[in-house]
């Protein structure tokens, strides 16, 4: 039996939010200023704390090698659970066993100083994780290759984009051979060629070297792709532990028993209601190969909002992005004056027959987003064909629309 890297037991987090007794007061805050404290003087309205458990009672085990994924929606407490085994705070209750050195990327720029320089900053960071200055300097030069910044290495990084701070911050964070590596969403920062780069690194870590691996990610495909196991968090518990892609089955599908959709981007100023797929027959909605598929987005939107544009995702049932439409200047763009409405878009089924998931999303003219639900419908692409003919699987998940001249 391989050996246990990091062991968690009965692990809770808790957090205590404070409220104001008096919603009226708290506007008044902003736009009266020091009319606040005579009205807290004479309404005497006291805050009230809410109790907000993070993380509550979540138990696993984790193998010298494994490459764990955590997967969620948002406030589900993948980055909390990250925190606390990295030591960034401390749990209120339970037990963490972690067996060798742990190096984390939580965050753009976390462990760096502003005002130092790349070069400066790689000594710091290598120190906190334990290292000495000799050790530092056998691995420097791959360290300033990996994340290419050698232009830039005498630079305070206060100066650096976010990209090349997550470019520094994982080179450090992979090359300085930690027996535990923690990386959060932070890599979605890097530009598609760093994050393919990183990947890579991670798989070297884990498979070659024999190191663990914590990745928390919303790219489920590279999930599927990199990870040994996956976990799914629900409500800051374990709502499944195993196989990559049972785990995702089970995220996509969890959200289909929800009554809400789950909104993960956007400032409000429009909201999706409602996704409407063939014949309003809502999730599980059957689409026949080489039918038409109508999906109708119902929306309500603020009069701050402006022109809308409207988008769809499709997924497959593993949870990996196949296509997208986009609203095109040719179709007229919706103003919010109306303070709600629909857009519809069809098209012919391309795909080949299995479970798919649909996600959509609003945005301006500038591309900020309104609003975005992901995995808010589903649908089924029938096995076969009207004529009884069965579909050949070999021929891929996707047909192409194509035009053949001789």
């Amino acid at each position: 039996m391989s050996e246990t890297a990091i062991k968690v037991e009965r692990l809770s987090k808790l957090y205590r939010i404070s409220h104001l007794a008096s919603q009226r007061t708290v506007r008044d805050a902003v736009h009266h200023g020091m009319r606040l404290v005579w009205r807290r003087l004479r309404w005497n309205a006291r805050p009230t704390r809410e109790e907000f458990w993070a993380l509550r009672d979540v138990n696993f085990e984790v193998k010298r090698g494994e490459v764990v994924g955590i997967i969620g929606r948002n406030g589900a407490g993948k980055s909390t659970l990250l925190k606390v085994l990295s030591r960034i705070t401390e749990a209120t209750t339970g037990r963490i066993t972690l067996r060798g050195r742990i190096a984390s990327l939580l965050e753009v720029g976390t462990g760096f100083h502003p005002e130092l320089s790349g070069r400066d900053n790689i000594y710091l960071n290598g120190a906190i994780h334990g290292l000495t200055r000799a050790e530092i300097n056998r691995k420097f030069d791959e360290i300033v290759e990996f994340a290419d910044v050698t232009r830039f290495l005498d630079t305070p990084v206060k100066r650096y984009s976010s990209g090349m701070y997550v470019r520094l911050a994982f080179a450090v964070a992979a090359h300085l051979e930690p027996d535990i590596l923690v990386v959060d969403e932070v890599l979605a920062v890097g530009d598609a060629a760093f994050q393919k780069k990183c990947l890579g690194k991670i798989r070297e870590v884990s498979s070659a070297e024999g190191r663990t691996v914590l990745f928390v990610s919303h790219n489920l495909s590279s999930v599927r792709q990199l990870c040994t196991r996956a976990m799914l968090l629900e409500q800051g518990r374990v709502a499944f532990d195993g196989a990559p892609a049972a785990a995702i089955s089970a995220y996509t599908q969890s959200d289909k028993t929800k009554s809400e959709y789950k909104h993960i981007a956007g400032d409000g100023a429009a909201r999706i209601t409602r996704l409407k797929m063939p014949g309003d027959a809502g999730s599980g909605a059957i689409a026949p190969i080489f039918g038409e598929i109508v999906i109708e987005i119902q929306f309500e939107a603020k009069p701050s909002a402006g022109s809308l544009e409207f988008f769809i995702l499709v997924y497959s049932d593993e949870g990996e992005c196949i296509a997208a439409s986009f609203q095109t200047d040719s179709c007229p763009r919706l103003g919010a004056g109306s303070g709600g409405g629909k857009m519809s878009v069809a098209f012919r089924n391309p795909f080949a027959p299995g479970r798919y998931l649909v996600s959509a999303g609003i945005f301006d003219p500038f591309r900020q987003f309104h609003d975005w639900v992901e995995f808010a419908e589903s649908f089924e692409v029938l096995p076969g064909f009207a004529d009884g003919r069965a579909f050949d699987q070999r021929l891929g998940r996707v047909s192409l629309e194509a035009k053949w001249t001789p």
